[in-house]
């Protein structure tokens, strides 16, 4: 429910194969309708589990459609298209997440050429904004995971009234919406305190959308301590965190980025602030980082190199980024 929520989609659709339903359903439903979310749809289906009797139940509890076994898969696509095609009319007070939720949705429209009516800026200073970049696979959704995690530990006094948001964008190669598919492998994510919105490229080249920039700066104005924006997978050329919005920008490599004369060929080692060896559990993770302190080192900058194991709990490297993202201007702690 908090993922359908932040990403203010249409309709939740839920496959089950286990008993139960009646009761999953009906508590998913009264979830969106308490939180002011009762014009997000509910439908679904199950491989023989539900039976005519329990779907015409769950529809008087507010499950719009259920779909047996057999149904073909266009009349399932023509229910969704009916169905959700438009929005649907909202009506009772809705969560904050749902508000700064919506004035996403009406940015990435086109619809918002400023800050969206009704939205209130905190008074709270501007959020530290760390963007995130690397190759598919380096381990960027698990990294920022392991950082999640981190924010949240540190400052035991605050915790309850810490907040932060996580921008990502996914590859819209099949239709224009994002696949969600970081959601499903952030543990430490799955936080009230944390606000994730998915976006996706629709084509664009360099790791963001067309509408990344304005909905980070709609972010930045709200009540969050600090923002993580991720791109897709990025290739040699791409520098997609351009202007002063970013704090700190991050670039994730993993050791098997090839010989060493890619390096020379990858744009971002050169605008990086900090580069991240990921995976240091690999064999050839020594070595890459050797090879990428020399690199960094012919830029006559001071950026910094981390070597990490994101996937191992507690790993030092990662504890070090941390410490790097979150410290003030003076080296002081955020």
């Amino acid at each position: 429910m908090r993922a359908a929520i932040q990403e203010d989609v249409r309709a939740i659709g839920i496959s089950t194969y286990n008993g139960g339903h009646i009761e999953f359903f009906r508590e998913v439903r009264l979830g969106l309708d308490r939180q002011g979310a009762s014009h997000i749809g509910l439908f679904g289906g199950g491989g023989g589990t539900i039976s005519q009797a329990d779907a015409r139940a769950m529809k008087r509890q507010g499950t719009d459609e259920i779909f047996f076994p057999g149904a073909a898969l266009e009349s399932m696509v023509r229910f969704v298209r009916e169905a959700y095609g438009k929005p649907r009319k909202r009506s009772g007070e809705i969560s904050p997440d749902g508000k700064l939720a919506q004035a996403l949705t009406r940015i990435e429209e086109g619809g918002a050429k400023s800050r969206p009516a009704g939205s209130k800026p905190t008074k709270r200073r501007r959020a530290r904004v760390i963007g995130i970049t690397g190759p598919g696979g380096a381990g960027k959704t698990t990294l920022i995971d392991e950082l999640v995690l981190r924010f949240f530990n540190h400052g035991e006094g605050q915790r309850a009234a810490r907040r932060l948001a996580i921008l990502s964008h996914d590859p819209s190669i099949v239709g224009d919406g994002a696949l969600l598919g970081d959601r499903a492998t952030m543990i430490n994510s799955q936080d009230d305190r944390v606000f994730m919105r998915s976006m996706a490229t629709r084509g664009r080249a360099g790791g963001l959308a067309s509408a990344s920039e304005a909905c980070l700066d709609h972010l930045t104005k709200q009540n969050f301590d600090l923002i993580f924006v991720e791109t897709v997978g990025t290739g040699q050329e791409a520098l997609p965190f351009r202007g002063s919005a970013f704090d700190t920008t991050v670039l994730v490599m993993n050791p098997d980025y090839g010989a060493r004369l890619q390096l020379q060929k990858i744009a971002m080692i050169n605008a990086a602030d900090v580069v991240v060896v990921n995976k240091a559990d690999q064999p050839r993770a020594k070595a890459a980082a050797a090879e990428l302190g020399r690199r960094l080192s012919l830029n006559g900058k001071s950026q910094e190199l981390v070597v990490a194991e994101a996937r191992r709990h507690r790993d030092e490297g990662v504890d070090s980024l941390y410490r790097m993202l979150t410290k003030d201007a003076e080296g002081n702690p955020a």
